[in-house]
């Protein structure tokens, strides 16, 4: 049997891979369950679009192998002022249409960002303002102290001005709209290492390396094919049959048959992700449930008896073959900030959960609707169905909603209305910092100041909020971590959020084929090495 590698197996693999380069040209192919829905780079904030966007588009800084910040279209920086970074840009960038990249291309690509369809606004706010220097510098200011500014601009990605205002797509494509119409959600124009040749969302999108990028790479791939595969069998045939060279994810279930199976393997390692449920404790109704007048998630009681009635082991054992991590916090040890001694999960005891909805006043329980992506997480509607289960064995009976990525994430975000009661996401903060779950998931939903837009069921408690804008500014890292574990406390008492677990990393990859898995699940198409 064939020996399944993690992280840092497959950072070696690559380190090894590159050191006989290959002259010829080689095509990558690869499967992804989900569809490529935009390409926009301001549009959704979901990490496989983001991730793959990251190969065309670029921000001031750039991820290496260990989610290390590294210089990316800004070659350096300095902190001028408490509130105040100096940002020497990179001369000489193009971008794939040949225009040059300046400073005030980051002023406008920040002010798209803030757009009304942006769903990039939390990491766009962290700025005040951007003073252009000159075409090469920049000032950039921010609100108070932040000492995790360059990992918030990761995300950020740098648009050209010129070409945004020439086909009309100065404003973000919201993820919630028919989108059909903005220019930037079907075609693309980066600083990154490969272009968009080709994209049909649902049916394939073809990139081709820009040979007058300005970085170097490990890889020697010049042409990449990305194929949209729902469903996991015909993905894991299609690897083996060496139709493709990667798949991801791959079910666990399958991890020994591609173990087992000739020239493919399995490449598997810890995610920086959580899985979680969400409820509506916001609302004064909830939008689907039988019960009106009232929310019964606003009772804690009633998020307690939530808790209890879902079992995490049995999720673990038979729905994640014993791949994932049950959770009690909402990050996960990658991600700085985790508090170990919090992250032991909710006791699964549905006794008490029958006599907490009882104490509550639904000794039937109630009836609510459970919004579920069926192509985004690893099992995610198995998952979902697994929990609508456990629950009706307490008395709730859920309704379950499990819909496409891209249906999914227009109905629940905020561009689409928080259209939900009670609803399934995955975190990996962008910033591997506690401050970007905080912000993001912990904060009270507040459009003014952009905090929050992802704490969908709207969970509020002014002293969370309070140590959340005290993180984001504190630059001592003790007292930083102190306020995260207070934090984490509240939440965790007030059941909150519902944490599931920890999933695992899940690729299949074709022997000869060297890549980088990377703990936030993005593939950088800069590693990706094939050989004979």
């Amino acid at each position: 049997m064939k020996l399944r590698h993690g992280l840092m197996a497959a950072v070696a693999a690559a380190a090894i891979a590159v050191a006989a380069p290959v002259a010829k040209a080689e095509t990558f192919k690869y499967a992804f369950q989900g569809s490529l829905s935009s390409l926009d780079p301001h549009s959704l904030n979901e990490t496989f679009l983001l991730g793959t966007l990251g190969n065309i588009y670029e921000g001031l800084v750039i991820y290496d192998e260990n989610l290390t910040v590294t210089p990316g279209l800004a070659e350096s920086w300095e902190i001028v002022e408490p509130t105040k970074w100096k940002f020497n840009l990179r001369k000489g960038v193009k971008f794939h249409n040949g225009n040059d990249f300046t400073a005030e291309d980051v002023v406008f690509s920040w002010q798209r960002a803030l757009s009304e369809g942006s769903d990039q606004k939390v990491r766009a706010a962290k700025i005040k303002n951007i003073e252009v220097v000159d075409d090469h510098t920049i000032i950039i200011e921010t609100p108070a102290p932040n000492p995790i500014l360059t990992s918030d601009l990761y995300f950020v990605y740098m648009m050209d001005k010129t070409w945004s205002e020439e086909n009309n797509t100065t404003e973000a494509t919201s993820p919630s709209a028919d989108t059909t119409g903005n220019f930037a959600n079907l075609n693309a124009n980066g600083t990154g290492p490969f272009k968009v040749t080709e994209h049909k969302a649902d049916v394939k999108t073809t990139f081709e390396r820009h040979a007058d990028y300005w970085g170097n790479m490990k890889s020697n791939v010049t042409r990449i094919e990305f194929t949209p595969i729902k469903e996991a069998a015909t993905r894991v045939a299609a690897l083996i049959s060496g139709e493709l060279d990667l798949v991801y994810p791959v079910p666990v279930q399958d991890w020994q048959r591609l173990d087992d199976a000739a020239g493919v393997k399995s490449l598997a390692g810890p995610e920086a992700r959580t899985i979680f449920l969400g409820m509506d404790q916001g609302r004064d109704e909830l939008l689907y449930s039988n019960i009106k007048g009232k929310n019964p998630f606003k009772d804690i009681r009633v998020r307690q008896a939530m808790a209890h009635g879902i079992n995490l082991e049995a999720i673990k054992q038979k729905v994640m073959r014993g791949a994932s991590t049950p959770a009690g916090l909402m990050v996960a040890p990658q991600i700085n900030g985790f508090v170990a001694e919090l992250n032991t999960p909710y006791a699964y005891d549905p006794k008490k959960s029958k006599e907490l909805l009882a104490e509550a006043g639904y000794p039937d329980g109630f009836e609510v609707t459970l919004d579920c992506p069926n192509n985004r997480y690893v099992n995610d509607e198995k998952i979902c169905q697994a929990v609508v289960s456990m629950l009706a064995k307490v008395g709730v009976k859920v309704d379950l909603l499990a819909q496409p990525k891209s249906k999914y994430f227009g109905k629940i975000l905020a561009t689409g209305g928080f259209d939900t009661s009670f609803y399934m996401l995955g975190w990996t903060p962008g910033t591997v910092d506690s401050e970007n779950a905080m912000s993001s998931l912990l904060a009270c939903q507040n459009a003014e100041t952009k905090v929050g837009l992802f704490n969908l069921g709207n969970y509020c408690n002014p002293r969370v909020d309070e140590l959340t804008a005290k993180v984001g500014s504190e630059t001592d890292q003790d007292a930083r971590n102190a306020m995260i574990k207070e934090a984490f406390q509240i939440v965790k008492d007030e059941v909150g959020y519902l944490p599931i677990h920890q999933q695992p990393l899940s690729w299949g990859v074709r022997d000869g084929v060297s890549v980088v898995q990377r703990a936030d699940n993005i593939l950088d198409f800069r590693n990706v090495v094939v050989g004979k």
